[in-house]
């Protein structure tokens, strides 16, 4: 008997132990997709969070701008001209049009709150920091294609093709093929001072190259360290940026005038089709609308609902049926609310579309039947001898529930009640049903004004083709977990402020 005995409680501690080895190994699985996800996020939100610049000398020209309209000035011609006046080679339309659209359409913004709030700038050169677009910044931060650059270590001969249109390269030995002896492979960048050739591939040899910036006819031989090669990891038919523009930006970087600074536009503007431009501050404060109107009505009607169902009513059919309504309703789709909105706030009542009134309605109806059940279970958990010796000295039934049982069950409730409120904060289902997944780039200025929220935002720039919008992306996400953390935390803290023990 003490042998089976033993042999029995030796195999309740293995179970044991492999039961506690199960639960480790479940939540470092979960803390390690967790960790990747975060990882993840963060490496492509990042970027969105800084923002590049050109320096650009521009005179501001008194024929271009009226003082009695200074915001209507033509600013964005100033920002060209000055802008092309950097690269006085660059001759062809074709050209002129690729430098032009390194810049971004809202580059000359700066140059306009410049003038508005010094109009003695007007005849002037000042230097302005311009927006790049988003293909140049996306390049300058290394997200289109890497580039190594390499000095040229031999003398590299340059011969103008007969007949067409392109050069020839060699090096220094004859008999050797060009391609090992240089070793230059198609796609490569030649520079040098007076041109700039890309290598299209070997011939008879030799390589054959085209022209990026026709060199001088002069130029034939360039000795070893006067040419240098740009390799790309992404040839040019694969990337939105081509290299002659590859070939400005590092010489604006060269010569120090690309500077980088964080992406307050990000926090300042609403949304807008160009990705450089775009922002989350129309989202974040149509987020914070609707959820206040949401938390103003789920709030008091969840907990007088919940008082009045613990408390007050009587338990018979009615209440029964009550509750497990609620119950249900927790559980139904978050669509559901929104094709209820829908119709009944919108189609009946007729209220304004995309309003945050109309989804902090329909969040409230989605979030209440969580609030009702939190506020049940956190005035359920007081121990019923808080109510008797309440009664016990007089107090009549609701002096008993608001002034004791009431305030013991506040953490409860309040925890209920913010993670209710994080879970609207994220909603995005029910809203598109509402019309909040329109483009809006204006800030909303009150419960009536057209809005979207931010799950909605992170929904429309995740299907928008632009790689920049891809970042950002990731950075109104990062975000909107920053918010929901932030809600947990206020969740906890109320839990510990409020807690009491007995």
């Amino acid at each position: 008997m003490t042998e089976v005995r033993n042999e029995l409680v030796r195999k309740r501690y293995a179970a044991e132990r492999r039961f506690r080895f199960y639960g480790a190994a479940a939540l470092g699985l979960t803390a390690l997709f967790l960790a990747f996800l975060l990882v993840d996020i963060v490496s492509k939100g990042l970027p969105a969070f800084r923002e590049t610049s050109v320096e650009v000398d521009v005179t501001v020209d008194a024929a271009e701008v009226d003082p009695a309209n200074l915001a209507g000035g033509n600013y964005d011609k100033m920002i060209k001209e000055a802008f092309r006046a950097e690269f006085p080679d660059v001759k062809g339309r074709t050209e002129r049009k690729a430098l032009s659209a390194l810049l971004s359409s809202g580059g000359a913004d700066t140059l306009r709150s410049m003038v508005i709030a010094d109009p003695a700038l007007i005849g002037k050169t000042v230097t302005v920091p311009v927006l790049l677009g988003d293909d140049a910044d996306l390049f300058l931060k290394g997200l289109l294609t890497r580039v190594k650059t390499t000095a040229g270590a031999m003398p590299l001969h340059i011969a103008q093709l007969d007949g067409e249109e392109g050069f020839v390269l060699t090096g220094d030995k004859a008999g050797e093929e060009a391609e090992r002896q240089l070793g230059l492979a198609a796609g490569d960048v030649i520079r040098f001072k007076g041109g700039a050739l890309r290598v299209t591939g070997p011939q008879n040899g030799y390589l054959k190259a085209e022209p990026i910036f026709a060199p001088d006819p002069a130029i034939t031989t360039l000795a070893a360290g006067q040419w240098d090669v740009l390799a790309f990891s992404v040839p040019e038919s694969n990337r939105r940026i081509s290299d002659a523009q590859v070939l400005w930006l590092d010489q604006l970087k060269s010569e120090g005038r690309i500077e980088t600074s964080f992406a307050w536009r990000l926090f300042e503007a609403g949304d807008s089709r160009e990705p450089e431009l775009a922002g989350i501050r129309g989202a974040l404060i149509g987020s914070l609308l609707t959820v206040l109107v949401a938390i103003s009505l789920a709030l008091p009607l969840g907990i007088a609902a919940a008082i009045y169902l613990e408390e007050f009513a009587p338990k018979n059919r009615w209440t029964d049926l009550i509750e497990v309504n609620i119950n249900n309703l927790a559980a139904v789709p978050s669509i559901i609310f929104g094709l209820l909105g829908l119709a009944v706030f919108l189609n009946f009542f007729g209220m304004p579309r995309s309003a945050p009134l109309v989804g902090g309605l329909v969040l409230a109806l989605l979030v209440l039947p969580t609030i009702i059940i939190a506020s049940r279970a956190a005035l359920k958990a007081v121990p019923p001898s808080i109510t008797e010796a309440a009664l016990g000295v007089g107090a009549s039934k609701q002096q008993a529930v608001f002034q004791h049982v009431l305030p013991l069950a506040l953490p409860g409730i309040m925890t209920g009640t913010i993670l209710g409120l994080a879970r609207a904060f994220g909603e995005t289902a029910p809203l598109l049903m509402i019309g909040m997944v329109a483009f809006i780039a204006d800030i909303p200025s009150g419960f009536t004004s057209a809005a979207t929220v931010l799950p909605v935002q992170v929904f429309l720039w995740s299907d928008l083709p632009e790689m920049a919008f891809q970042s950002r992306t990731a950075a109104a996400i990062i975000v909107l977990l920053v918010v929901l953390f932030a809600l947990n935390a206020v969740a906890i803290y109320l839990r510990k402020r409020f807690e009491r023990r007995w």
